[in-house]
């Protein structure tokens, strides 16, 4: 009885108003930044990859690293098994829609980061502290206001550390690991709570230096393991593109196994999974951002955004175009069944890379599962430490963290699933509530910039 309570209710948090609210504040962010979170992509990709002169301005880890670390709570399953789903309900047209909330989500991560900067704060240990929870209290000029916002993204955060960000993670991984090698759950569940206890305990900076390993590595695995899927099948491509364009308007399946998939649905789908996927309006990339060295809060504004490009533009595609041009999605007509978790994605890969297929997705799943683990601990710890104000707070928090770890990869505790993906969907309201209300705030930041750069650039010119 509760079960089911607690899943209409996160089906409707989830439902049609939230990605209206998502999309929608993405769409008018982009339209009042004049497009230049669109317009500065290729700026934006060369500064995450730059080394900068900047790299001793105030700060914990390098833009690099904040980027890697928001990257590496954003790709996971969503990106693996996410899209396979999205098809699957939804058909190809979905991962269109996918591209649209990605395209104008671009403009959500920016704003939200450039917040963040410019309200962060340094904590007794001398860290820099931001996020949605001090732009709200600090950036709202009715403080009482932001101060109840800021609380309340606080507690849906810290829930959702535990439930989207650790249970369900460790879950994923013992099942990939059990499915593809046979190792018991458990072992999985020990072994994962130790080497997530030996970063999470060192802090922003030893978790910043292994996700900025893990996910560049294992994102280039990924890709390049699915472009050699993809050129195998080169001819297929093309059709496999308009496939999605033409069922993106037309609600047309590729066959009837679809269920004659609705525009509704490719749009429905398409726009939760793409959400699910990079995050962009949750609030949860910003807390990484802060910690970066930056001269100017909207130079990691932009940095930051390339997350949401490499997340869904990229990894999603990759996964959409291997499900595409192997024909699995087909199978779905077929039998009329609608897989389960990354099943068609494995079928993708191994239909053409065979056993070798199937351990690049698993490996993805369980590195970037464990990634995932170690990005999401330091949000939630960042939002205990602003409702407690007390640092030691943070070493029982990380001890109970890796302990819940155990519980989540032997234990399929689906109430306690939903009830975190409720908290992680509720984030998304103060944190949308703060950008839209210091819109102005985020023109002016970028305004100021736009003239720096093209300052630096005069400067620059031989004469």
């Amino acid at each position: 009885m509760i079960s089911s309570i607690i899943e209409k209710i996160n089906s409707f948090v989830w439902g049609i108003y939230m990605q209206a609210f998502l999309v929608g504040t993405g769409i008018f962010l982009m339209v009042r930044l004049k497009f230049i979170p669109l317009r500065k992509l290729g700026f934006g990709i060369k500064q995450a990859f730059s080394r900068h002169k900047f790299i001793k301005e105030k700060g914990a880890i390098s833009p690099f690293q904040a980027l890697m670390t928001s990257l590496a709570g954003t790709i996971g399953t969503a990106n693996i098994a996410g899209v396979a789903t999205a098809i699957a309900l939804g058909g190809p047209g979905a991962i269109f829609w996918m591209w649209i909330t990605a395209v104008f989500g671009m403009a959500t991560k920016y704003s939200e980061s450039v917040l963040a900067i410019k309200y962060r704060i340094k904590d007794e240990r001398g860290e820099f502290c931001g996020g949605p929870m001090y732009t709200l209290s600090r950036g709202f000029k009715k403080k009482s206001l932001g101060r109840f916002f800021a609380v309340l993204f606080s507690l849906f955060a810290v829930t959702a550390s535990f439930g989207i960000g650790n249970m369900t993670q460790a879950n994923s991984v013992a099942a990939a690991i059990n499915t593809s090698f046979g190792i018991d759950n458990l072992i999985t569940g020990i072994v994962l709570s130790l080497l997530s206890a030996m970063v999470i305990l060192g802090g922003i900076k030893t978790i910043a230096k292994v996700t900025s390993k893990i996910v560049p590595l294992m994102g280039s695995l990924y890709i390049l393991g699915g472009l050699a899927v993809v050129f195998l099948n080169i001819e297929k491509v093309l059709p496999g593109l308009l496939e999605i364009v033409r069922s993106a308007f037309s609600g047309r399946a590729v066959i009837g196994g679809f269920g004659g998939a609705a525009t509704a649905q490719a749009i429905r789908y398409g726009i939760s999974r793409g959400v699910f996927s990079n995050e962009a309006g949750l609030g949860s990339a910003p807390i990484a951002a802060a910690a970066a060295k930056t001269d100017y809060p909207a130079r990691q504004g932009f940095v930051s955004m390339t997350g949401t490009f490499f997340d869904t533009l990229v990894i999603c595609t990759i996964t959409a175009l291997v499900i595409s041009v192997t024909g699995v999605w087909y199978q779905i007509g077929e039998t009329g069944v609608v897989p389960g978790g990354a099943s068609l994605t494995i079928a993708g890969f191994s239909s053409e890379l065979g056993d070798f297929g199937e351990y690049i997705v698993t490996l993805g799943l369980a590195l970037f599962a464990f990634s995932s683990i170690l990005a999401w601990s330091y949000y939630g710890e960042k939002c205990l430490q602003y409702l407690t104000k007390r640092t030691t707070s943070l070493y029982i928090y990380r001890i109970v963290f890796c302990t819940v770890i155990i519980l989540g990869a032997a234990t399929p505790l689906k109430t306690v699933w939903n009830l975190s993906d409720i908290a992680n969907g509720l984030m998304a309201i103060p944190n949308l509530v703060s950008v839209l209300i210091l819109r102005k705030v985020i023109v002016d930041e970028t305004e100021s910039f736009i003239r720096h750069i093209k300052k630096e650039k005069k400067k620059s010119r031989p004469y």
